[in-house]
This record gives structure tokens, C-alpha cells and sequence, in this order.
């Protein structure tokens, strides 16, 4: 009877803990992401709608970016090479709205706080970040996640945020 009892507990530890490496291996760690940080001139009305549509430019270029990237290492590869291209959408955008300030894109370590995406919530830390200012950089700023291609905002008029992710790491576990 007790060899029974020990199997069981046996078997219950044995599930118990391969169900806690199935999910923490679903929650990637900060050192997975590479996070995308646009920062407004300033706070006025004018500065964040055209750092907005900084951001929609951006968004626009990292998507197809990002379609066939396999690894962080080579997201940040090809986002160090493309930096030039990345700092010509922004200042393309801040000339076509009429400013004459330019932006300066840097990819280094940046704190954020905590954010939410939908169901993902990154907790506050350091990351690994595509860090754009525009003109001065001192206004409110805007933030995502560039890798993995978890999510690409698109803001409401209202200015809420919808949020639309996904994880190839996470669906590979899923099947």
C-alpha cells in the first residue's frame, strides 16, 4: 500500500512540475523583447498628434520587419542596420506634417513601466529598446513591442489603445 501512495504522490509532483515549466516557458523574460519607445517633442496638442503619426509611420515600416525574424538576436541585427531608415520614416513623417524639427533614433537599454497588452501584462524593468525622440523628446511618449511581433497598436480616435498580439513561441508550445 505504501509503494501505491509513493507512486501517486510520485506522479502527482511529476505533473505539478511540468505543468510549471510549460508555463514558465510560455512567459518569455524582459531579456526576450526588444521594445519600440517613440518620445514627443513636447506635450502640446500639436506635438503628440504628430507623434502619433510618427508612430503610425513606424509601426507601418516594422511590420513587414519583423514577418520573417526568427530571434532577437537577428531583430536586433536587422534594427541596427535599418537605424538610418527608421530616423528617414520619422523625419519623412515630421516634414510631411510641416515640422521642422528632426528625430534621433538610438537602439540601446531603456526602463519602462508596467504595460498591458490585452492578456500580457511586461513588467516594469530595463529592455532592450528602439528608442526614437522627436525634436526635444521631452514630451509624453508612446511604447510597444517590436520582438517578438507581440503586438502593433492602433489608437483610437479616442485615444485608447486596441491591441492585437501574437507569440510564435507561444503557439509552438500551444500545439
Amino acid at each position: 500500500m505504501k509503494r501505491y501512495i509513493f507512486v501517486f504522490l510520485m506522479l502527482i509532483v511529476s505533473a505539478v512540475s511540468a505543468t510549471l515549466l510549460l508555463i514558465s516557458c510560455d512567459r518569455p523574460q524582459k531579456s526576450d523583447y526588444i521594445r519600440i519607445h517613440v518620445r514627443a517633442n513636447s506635450d502640446s496638442d500639436e506635438d503628440q498628434t504628430v507623434k502619433l503619426a510618427v508612430r503610425d509611420a513606424i509601426v507601418q515600416y516594422f511590420a513587414p520587419l519583423s514577418a520573417g525574424v526568427q530571434s532577437k538576436a537577428e531583430m536586433w541585427r536587422l534594427l541596427k542596420s535599418k537605424k538610418e531608415e527608421i530616423a528617414k520614416v520619422a523625419n519623412d513623417t515630421l516634414r510631411s506634417c510641416g515640422y521642422e524639427y528632426d528625430s534621433r533614433v538610438r537602439l540601446g537599454s531603456e526602463t519602462f513601466p508596467t504595460k498591458t497588452y490585452g492578456d500580457l501584462t511586461l513588467e516594469a524593468g530595463e529592455y532592450d529598446a528602439v528608442i526614437v525622440e522627436l525634436g526635444s523628446g521631452k514630451g509624453k511618449n508612446w511604447w510597444c513591442v517590436a520582438y517578438p511581433p507581440l503586438c502593433f497598436i492602433a489608437a483610437e480616435e479616442t485615444g485608447k489603445e486596441e491591441v492585437e498580439y501574437r507569440s510564435w513561441i507561444a503557439e509552438l508550445f500551444r500545439k
